[in-house]
């Protein structure tokens, strides 16, 4: 008598938007642009924290990074490379697609595709739009995208939220365009409803155990690979708090801002974890075994 086999476990992809606490969007009516080079940034020693939970747990992760952090940090774009991550665009300076004219979205895309392929020394495939700005009112932006030849986007956020989202678009992997795929981050059906189950806000607010039963769902009933992502601020609990912000965007922000890290490092156990182009587009960084190598010397470095 055969005994059945187990459904082979799925690999999800786990995300990083590389931005700094100060440049996040619910920031800007408080802290001007032109300030941005006076606050502390506190982004390298957060990422370098990124890649060391990574290396620990033998995992790869897509970097989705601002050019604007390149620029200053060209060293921290070609260690996230050197460590076998995926190197992907979140745009030059964090600003809304929504916000920005064609043509200015253009600019953007390419300036910064130039930049980190230029530092990282591969070719960028993906985009994240920052606050998942891309929506019905400016689809035009998937055709710039493939014109500056992305072959995937993670910019669409199919849930009903103030800020962003499109709620009924499809929620896992679809093409947009012939040669360009949108892989939204996870959301579970439930209650006729999207409800978020991939980071961010939500993941700091709801209990972990939620969380990982959300992903457990998609997983198994869906049997779809998730969508994770997070911000090295999150994980940065002494970043300088922001005066003067109003109680909403205050409580965004910070709650639960002490738990995240660890929460990640439970997040990386208990799931299999990888990059967006492995998972996505079926590409393969490299031997395995030489990241593995260089993984383990980084963390006795």
């Amino acid at each position: 008598m055969l005994t059945p086999t187990s459904p082979p476990t799925l690999r999800n992809a786990m995300t990083i938007d590389v931005e700094d606490y100060f440049q996040v969007s619910a920031f800007a009516p408080y802290i001007a642009r032109g300030d941005w080079d006076r606050r502390e940034c506190r982004v390298e020693r957060n990422v370098e924290r990124i890649l060391t939970l990574l290396a620990e747990h033998r995992t790869q992760a897509t970097f989705f990074t601002l050019g604007w952090v390149a620029e200053r940090y060209p060293h921290l774009v070609k260690k996230i490379v050197a460590s076998g991550h995926e190197l992907a665009s979140h745009g030059f300076g964090h600003q809304r697609v929504s916000d920005l004219t064609p043509a200015a979205f253009g600019d953007d895309i390419v300036r910064t595709k130039a930049l980190l392929e230029d530092l990282g020394g591969q070719e960028v495939l993906g985009y994240r739009a920052p606050s998942f700005s891309i929506g019905i009112g400016n689809l035009w932006a998937f055709d710039t995208l493939l014109e500056a030849g992305y072959r995937y986007s993670s910019s669409v956020y199919p849930i009903q939220h103030d800020h962003y989202g499109m709620p009924d678009s499809p929620r896992f992997a679809y093409p947009v365009r012939e040669g360009l795929l949108e892989v939204p981050v996870t959301t579970l059906r439930m209650f006729n409803k999207n409800l978020p189950s991939s980071g961010g806000g939500y993941f700091r607010l709801l209990p972990y155990a939620l969380s990982r039963w959300m992903i457990r769902k998609v997983n198994t009933v869906d049997q779809q690979s998730a969508v994770f992502y997070f911000h090295p601020w999150e994980i940065d609990s002494d970043q300088p708090r922001v005066d003067g912000i109003d109680r909403k965007t205050r409580f965004r922000h910070y709650v639960n801002i002490d738990r995240t890290h660890a929460r990640i490092a439970h997040l990386l156990q208990d799931f299999s974890w990888g990059r967006m182009d492995e998972i996505f587009l079926g590409r393969k960084a490299g031997p395995a075994e030489d990241v593995l190598k260089h993984q383990a010397s980084t963390l006795s470095a």
